[in-house]
């Protein structure tokens, strides 16, 4: 089964989020800041990354830069999730796959989700 790490300190995105890629059959862990996020990566090694941009102790721009730097995750797609930070995200195509606008499509989420893991090597 392939497991998503979803990043974000708003607890009913995060379980959104994790409810409908778990109908789509992912495991999906979470985590509540960028910190707590690179504990939760090197534990549960996943497939695909969804982050928050705001977030407490680590934020989203942070997040993607520590796990860029990581042998074992660099390679790893990250899907930024923001509202007003959107535009920073859009910037940075050296550190995000791809940046979805808040409030978020589930339907885009999920579509966007399959894309990336399908066309990891």
């Amino acid at each position: 089964m392939t497991t998503i790490l979803v990043v974000d300190d708003e607890y009913l995105i995060a379980d959104i989020l994790c409810f409908a890629l778990e109908d789509e059959g992912f495991m999906v862990v979470t985590a509540s800041n960028g910190q707590k996020g690179l504990e939760v990566l090197n534990r549960e090694q996943p497939a695909l990354i969804i982050t928050d941009f705001m977030m407490p102790v680590m934020d989203g721009l942070e997040f993607a830069t520590a796990v860029r730097a990581l042998p074992s995750a660099g390679h790893l797609p990250i899907i930024l999730m923001s509202g007003a930070q959107a535009h920073i995200g859009m910037q940075r195509s050296d550190l995000f796959d791809a940046v979805l606008a808040k409030p978020f499509n589930i339907d885009l989420i999920i579509a966007e989700v399959r894309k990336l893991l399908a066309n990891r090597p």
